[in-house]
C-alpha cells in the first residue's frame, strides 16, 4: 500500500514536523508543493529535494482576505494537486491569573494561526476538490491537547480543540462526497513549535523525536485511517487517550443520527 494521493500542498512544510512528514512523502514518490511566508526556506526546501518533486508558494496563511486568491492560483498553476496538508501552528504560554501579562493580540494570533486560517483554507479549496470526479483528501495535523488542554497554554490547547471539532462536522457533513477527512493527532514532538512555551535547548529535546513520529503517521495514513492517533500524553497512557477520543467520536455519532431523524 502507498499514500493515497499523488500531490499534496503543504501548509508548514519547511520546519517541524511539517518538514519531516515533507521529506517522508517526498521520499515515496509524493509530490509536494510547500506553502510558506520565508521564501529562503521554501527555496531551500525545493533545492533540497529537486523541482521534478517540490515546488513552493510564498503565502502567509493568516493573510485570510487573499486566501480565496491563493488558492485559485496554486490550483491553476499545480492542477495535479489532489490533497491538502494543513499542518502550520504557534504555541505561545498565557497565564491569566495575571492579566496584565497577557497580550490578546498575540493570543488571537494563535486562534488566527491555528484555527481560523485552516477554515478558510478549506472553504478556498473545497469547490474544486468536490468538481473532481476522483478522491480528494484534506488532512490536518490537530493535538493530544484538543482532548486534554494544557494550562499554561489555553490558546493552543482551546484552538486545536476547535480545529478538531470543525472537521468532524466537515467529515460528517462530506460523507457522501469524494473528499475525506484525515485527523492526524501528535504527541509532543522534538520541534521548534515549543522554542517559545519552553527554552530551545529544552522544548526541542521534549518529547517524541520527529522520525519516530513521522513514520507512525505515515503507516496511519497509508493504512488509510480517518484519525491517527500516535503516542501519548504526559501522565496518561495511549489507551487512556484513545479511551477519550472514542467516547468522544461514539457520541457525536449518535447526535449525528439524532440530527438526521430530526430532519428527515
Amino acid at each position: 500500500m502507498s499514500f493515497p494521493y499523488k500531490h499534496t500542498l503543504l501548509i508548514g512544510a519547511t520546519s517541524g514536523i511539517g518538514a519531516a512528514i515533507a521529506t517522508k512523502l517526498i521520499s515515496s514518490g509524493v509530490k509536494v508543493t510547500a506553502v510558506g511566508r520565508r521564501k529562503d526556506r521554501l527555496d531551500e526546501f525545493v533545492k533540497q529535494h529537486g523541482a521534478d518533486k517540490a515546488s513552493s508558494i510564498v503565502f502567509d496563511i493568516a493573510d485570510l482576505e487573499k486566501t480565496p486568491t491563493f488558492a485559485a492560483e496554486a490550483l491553476k498553476n499545480f492542477p495535479t494537486i489532489d490533497s491538502l496538508f494543513l499542518n502550520a501552528g504557534m504555541q505561545r504560554n498565557h497565564n491569566f491569573s495575571t492579566p496584565s501579562d497577557v497580550s490578546l493580540s498575540t493570543f488571537d494570533q494563535e486562534i488566527l494561526t491555528n484555527f481560523t486560517s485552516f477554515v478558510h483554507l478549506t472553504h478556498a479549496f473545497l469547490p474544486t476538490f468536490l468538481a473532481a470526479k476522483d478522491k480528494r483528501g484534506i488532512i490536518f495535523t490537530g493535538s493530544h491537547l484538543s482532548i486534554v488542554p494544557a494550562s499554561p497554554m489555553p490558546g493552543y490547547s482551546a484552538s486545536k480543540a476547535a480545529l478538531d471539532a470543525f472537521f468532524v462536522c466537515i467529515r460528517a457533513q462530506l460523507k457522501k462526497t469524494n473528499v475525506e477527512i484525515i485527523h492526524l493527532s501528535p504527541p509532543m514532538v522534538q520541534s521548534e513549535l515549543h522554542d517559545t512555551t519552553m527554552s530551545p535547548e529544552h522544548g526541542r529535546a521534549m518529547g517524541m523525536p520527529a522520525p519516530q513520529f513521522v513514520e507512525e503517521a505515515y503507516a496511519g495514513l497509508v493504512k488509510g485511517d480517518e484519525n491517527i492517533f500516535i503516542g501519548t500524553i504526559p501522565s496518561s497512557s495511549q489507551e487512556q487517550v484513545l479511551d477519550i477520543a472514542e467516547k468522544r467520536l461514539e457520541a457525536f455519532e449518535r447526535l449525528e443520527g439524532f440530527l438526521e431523524s430530526m430532519s428527515s
